[in-house]
């Protein structure tokens, strides 16, 4: 399973300097989530960091 990124997201960019494994890109409204590379930071570290540094909360789980 992959994290997406909801419509709360203010585009601070936070969140993209944080993924292991780049699978965070600016989008034209939001960042985005590419579910091909996530990995929950699984391997890395105990949480998603997108979800732990996001002010905003807008990184969740995908359904």
């Amino acid at each position: 399973m992959a994290m997406k990124i909801t419509d709360k997201c203010l585009k601070c960019g936070a969140c993209e300097s944080m993924c292991p494994v780049g699978a965070i890109y600016e989008g034209d409204e939001t960042y985005m989530i590419d579910p091909t590379k996530c990995v929950e930071c699984n391997g890395h570290y105990d949480k998603p960091q997108c979800a732990d540094i996001c002010p905003v909360g807008a990184p969740c789980k995908a359904d």
